[in-house]
């Protein structure tokens, strides 16, 4: 695992809705479990699928064995605000006396990007977390993010309190989260995208967002859904012809029409493919499309063996 993301203590998946985000952070964190890793994998307040796609119970906002080595909890604002507070106060009595105080309450709700740290700060207690016996909880903690906008707000919300939040606990607190994000032996983003015009498109003003303002390491693109090439490109314009030719009422017509979709598709892949390798700034990962359905624990252990490989090895590929 030297040099893959599964060598990371903490990653953010993320990436505009729909491109498969919670299958890549359920990879990954799978991967990490079957390979004696403990895991912890952080949904954000989420419409939960992680469950379905593991063969698990529902996820909900408690931090749960759900497998062998492999924590997952689906963060909603308020338990994770009482979770993360307790964890940093040290005391629940000392939690309530201050967080259920109605002039405290009031005010917190008032505070711009509050639900936001408090899953994000949780997530991050959980990298430094140790038990007992001075071990880390967690040696690998992977949140897969809200889509692109939130999960930039989120990525965000750390800076804002640094920048304006008076000398205390939970500026100190944004401080030491900044310090372990912004190492690249420690922390790293994973973009997950689609190659499709659109979602390149965004990831492209993602990466940019992602390496300008929040300056953050960016471990891994992944573009998912990859289609094995089955026609040569000049074979579309030759589907096309024949399209003409041949009669709608032919047995073959059906057969034609799938092959020029699917020589369709594969055209724009390849021209998203490249467009992608014009600006990528990290190993790029190609996720191969599955057609199996369902679509359950097997084959998200398939993905999790192509996410854990060497970094190098996956650069360009």
């Amino acid at each position: 695992m030297h040099n893959s993301l599964l060598s990371h203590r903490f990653l953010f998946v993320v990436g505009k809705g729909g491109v498969g985000k919670t299958t890549v952070a359920a990879a990954l964190a799978l991967a990490a479990s079957l390979r004696g890793k403990k895991a912890l994998l952080a949904m954000c307040n989420a419409k939960e699928r992680a469950s379905v796609l593991l063969g698990v119970p529902p996820i909900g906002p408690r931090n749960t064995t759900i497998l062998p080595g492999l924590d997952a909890v689906n963060m909603v604002p308020r338990y994770a605000l009482e979770e993360y507070g307790t964890m940093v106060l040290r005391s629940r009595a000392l939690y309530r006396a201050l967080f259920e105080n109605p002039l405290a309450s009031a005010f917190l709700r008032g505070t711009p990007g509050l639900e936001a740290w408090s899953m994000l700060g949780k997530a991050y207690y959980h990298v430094k977390e140790t038990t007992a016996d001075k071990k880390h909880r967690y040696d690998i903690v992977i949140v897969d993010a809200p889509a692109t906008g939130h999960g930039l707000e989120m990525l965000r919300v750390p800076h804002v309190i640094v920048d304006v939040a008076p000398p205390g606990l939970l500026r100190r607190e944004a401080e030491h989260a900044l310090f372990i994000f912004h190492d690249p032996a420690q922390s790293g983003v994973v973009v997950v995208t689609l190659l499709e015009e659109m979602p390149v498109q965004e990831t492209q003003e993602l990466i940019e967002m992602l390496q300008g303002e929040l300056r953050l390491p960016i471990k891994g693109i992944v573009a998912n859904q990859v289609l094995q090439p089955l026609f040569h490109p000049s074979e579309l314009e030759l589907f096309g012809q024949l399209s003409t030719k041949l009669p709608r009422n032919s047995p073959l017509f059906p057969l034609l029409e799938a092959s020029r979709y699917r020589a369709s598709r594969e055209a724009i892949q390849r021209k998203s493919l490249e467009q992608l390798r014009r600006f990528c700034p990290a190993p790029l990962i190609l996720l191969p499309f599955i057609f199996t359905h369902p679509f359950g624990r097997k084959e998200l252990a398939f993905l999790g063996d192509i996410l854990a490989r060497p970094l190098n090895s996956s650069h360009g590929a």
